[in-house]
């Protein structure tokens, strides 16, 4: 019942009581990164969505206009502190994670939801294996649980199989959980940037998985 009707009625409540708020960051946020250098407001990302689909997912432009695009080894997008390509402002707002926040758009269209598994570029469909095309049962999320309790410290097959416990064990208890924790985790600027051995993050992923079927 939560999975299939409530979540979606609690993602649409929720954005649209957070929509004033977010005009009102738009209000202060969009001059500073116009006045950076001029260019657009907005970064308008091609994404996959439930069921393979491909949408547009907003968020606040934080790299220099014609940045080049750098991938991981892994093909997942490039994320550094030291990241030239980054504006002044685009740093603070990957920082803080205010660049997401456009997405709540994107909740309100139904294109994503609060909680779920963050959204892979369209190319990746071609780089998944076995039981990876399982994350797209459900709508991709702003936050979800490895970046609630990992952010950028594990490798993107990692994150997949994260992100196929997650549906496997979708509840309003568990989102909840997510929630506050991303809260915490921007609040505390943790696990901003990849680090170089994922393996020395301070949080397990199988010790998270233990404490949540407590």
């Amino acid at each position: 019942m939560y999975r299939r009707f409530c979540k979606r009625i609690l993602d649409l409540a929720l954005a649209l009581i957070a929509l004033p708020l977010w005009l009102f960051i738009l209000l202060i946020i969009a001059p500073l990164i116009y006045l950076q250098d001029r260019g657009p407001i907005f970064y308008n990302a091609r994404r996959l969505g439930k069921d393979g689909r491909t949408f547009t997912m907003y968020k606040f432009r934080t790299m220099k206009t014609d940045a080049p695009d750098i991938r991981n080894a892994d093909g997942s997008t490039f994320n550094a502190a030291d990241d030239p390509r980054l504006t002044r402002i685009g740093k603070f707002l990957r920082q803080s994670s205010l660049d997401e926040t456009p997405q709540l758009l994107n909740v309100i269209r139904g294109d994503m939801s609060l909680i779920g598994p963050r959204p892979d570029l369209p190319e990746h469909m071609a780089l998944y294996q076995g039981d990876e095309t399982r994350k797209l049962e459900v709508r991709p999320g702003i936050t979800g649980f490895s970046q609630a309790y990992f952010r950028n410290t594990l490798p993107w097959k990692q994150r997949i199989q994260n992100d196929i416990y997650y549906i496997d064990h979708i509840s309003l208890g568990f989102d909840a959980r997510i929630f506050f924790k991303t809260i915490a985790s921007i609040l505390k600027r943790q696990n901003i940037y990849v680090v170089e051995n994922p393996g020395e993050s301070k949080e397990d992923p199988a010790r998270e998985r233990r404490l949540d079927r407590r």
